[in-house]
């Protein structure tokens, strides 16, 4: 499925016109993210792609980000993906807080970039994370932070609460994905 972030009320870009992102779980405890970032890609601050590694602080800069929660409980995880192929994953017990360090494999992270477009596509398993059961709808917030040239920041997501960015935010888990069906 496909779902189009909305630029931040109180952002500006001028180098990216549109984010769009597709979703899909092929599996009940796999999912396929695919970013897809519009305009002038020479004027967005994209690092060179490195081995696929862990990183910390990838939301300071461009990196592309999916929240993910079962429809029950406050427990959440964040994932982010950046250019590099850099990767964080994240368990929260609630809204910002009880931050940890979420143990799972490495997510298979593929980049494509073009003068006009920059695509970023993730595969996880998450088989491993118990506070997403296989068998339950799971909500997503989708988003993206896009640094320019010059070190400005566009903050971008399915949906945006009132106020300042804040994709931790019960708002932004704006998708609902159900289990894969089983064949």
């Amino acid at each position: 499925m496909r779902r189009s972030l909305q630029l931040h009320p109180g952002s500006r870009s001028s180098a990216v016109i549109e984010i769009a992102a597709e979703i899909a779980r092929p599996r009940a405890d796999r999912l396929l993210l695919s970013y897809s970032a519009a305009g002038k890609m020479d004027e967005v601050r994209i690092p060179a792609v490195t081995a696929t590694a862990r990183g910390d602080k990838l939301w300071r800069h461009t990196c592309f980000e999916a929240f993910v929660r079962a429809a029950s409980g406050p427990a959440y995880y964040e994932f982010n993906f950046a250019p590099s192929t850099l990767w964080a994953a994240y368990r929260f017990s609630g809204y910002r807080s009880g931050m940890h360090v979420a143990e799972i494999g490495a997510p298979q992270i593929e980049v494509h970039a073009r003068p006009d477009r920059f695509t970023l596509q993730a595969a996880l398993d998450l088989a491993r994370l118990p506070d997403l059961p296989a068998d339950t709808v799971w909500h997503l917030g989708l988003s993206a932070v896009i640094e320019d040239i010059n070190g400005g920041l566009s903050y971008w997501a399915l949906a945006h609460p009132p106020g300042k960015p804040d994709f931790h935010h019960a708002h932004c888990f704006a998708h609902e994905l159900a289990p894969a069906v089983r064949a």
